[in-house]
């Protein structure tokens, strides 16, 4: 092996360097080669174009805008507590279980509608700007005969005028509680990509489509835009499909909404209510309540174990499941 004139032995030649030409050479001035563009998938924004509606990790809009009042609410409640010493906090003990009927799966349809509310609230008065769009006009495009006033633009609504509005959508089309927070996520997607800004001249159109937008693509059996006309009885469905058009359009027809974002979506919801006296009240946890809790809880398992095994990862098994008979499993004993 150690002859140099073995036939084994092969010596390689000597790499020949080689200008690498690129494609842009070849190319006609101002055109530029789409090989090396990457997926879309694969791009990662700038730091001013992340979307909270579709990051998970970047902060949520309406929580921004509501910073100021979120830390007053809290400053507020920490005094109160200090104050009123003797009054009790209700707390969970071994006997009794305090639980709010409102989870991230089954959210509170009533405490929702409010939060949310109170979100689109917080956009209208803490707003940066005045950007806006004909389609969303309330003077050009009216939802009722009688049109606005002259000074529709001019002074923001109140917490209670939009809920109004919101929960008559909600209940007439009977909407979930699941879609009014789509309906937040919507909303703030629409903002950023339209760069718009949501004022007393357009916070119902806006809220209408994407209320609309968000209960076709949450609920299986959707309301139809004559629905809506039905509950708005001044406004045609023409109207309506060029709302939702426009609406679609805007967002550049990017209607996915992660679980992740949903959820954050949701616990900010709640830390708002929580800072403006809104929290979910709570209830002893009920016989009935557990009953339904174990059940999910059963399902979920199932579900679980089911996809365990489709993967083919093992799940052992207590002492409990082990049926005793034919089919019983014995150790091998070694005697010594």
């Amino acid at each position: 092996m150690g002859n140099q004139n073995s036939c084994c032995c092969y010596r390689s030649p000597s790499p020949i360097r080689k200008d690498i030409v690129k494609l842009e050479d070849y190319l006609p001035e101002g055109e530029v080669s789409s090989n090396n563009i990457q997926h879309i998938s694969e791009r990662e924004p700038d730091d001013g174009d992340i979307d909270p509606s579709q990051d998970p990790i970047a902060g949520t809009i309406f929580m921004e805008r509501s910073k100021a009042s979120i830390e007053n609410g809290i400053t507020r409640k920490r005094s109160q507590h200090q104050i009123a010493d003797n009054k009790l906090k209700k707390s969970s003990s071994c006997s009794t279980i305090y639980l709010d009927d409102s989870t991230v799966s089954q959210p509170n349809l009533k405490n929702t509608v409010k939060c949310v509310a109170l979100a689109i609230y917080y956009h209208i008065k803490n707003r940066t700007s005045e950007r806006r769009l004909d389609i969303f006009d309330e003077k050009l495009h009216p939802l009722c005969k009688e049109g606005v006033s002259d000074d529709y633009d001019k002074y923001n609504p109140e917490h209670k005028q939009i809920y109004k509005f919101v929960r008559t959508l909600f209940n007439a089309a009977q909407l979930t509680a699941e879609c009014a927070i789509i309906t937040l996520v919507y909303l703030e997607r629409l903002l950023i990509c339209a760069e718009l800004d949501i004022a007393p001249s357009n916070w119902k159109r806006i809220v209408l489509g994407a209320i609309l937008l968000a209960s076709k693509v949450w609920d299986d059996q959707a309301v139809w835009n004559v629905d809506y006309c039905q509950i708005l009885k001044d406004i045609t469905v023409e109207d309506m499909n060029e709302l939702e058009r426009q609406f679609l359009e805007m967002l550049q027809f990017n209607i996915n909404v992660p679980s992740s974002v949903y959820a954050k979506y949701y616990f900010d919801l709640r830390t708002l209510a929580e800072a403006n006296d809104l929290a979910f009240p709570s209830e002893p946890l009920s016989k009935e309540r557990a009953q339904k809790l174990e059940a999910m809880s059963r399902v979920m398992e199932d579900k679980i174990a089911a996809e365990m095994v489709k993967n083919g990862i093992k799940k052992w098994s207590s002492l409990d499941n082990v049926n005793s008979g034919a089919g019983v499993r014995r150790s091998v004993a070694i005697l010594s």
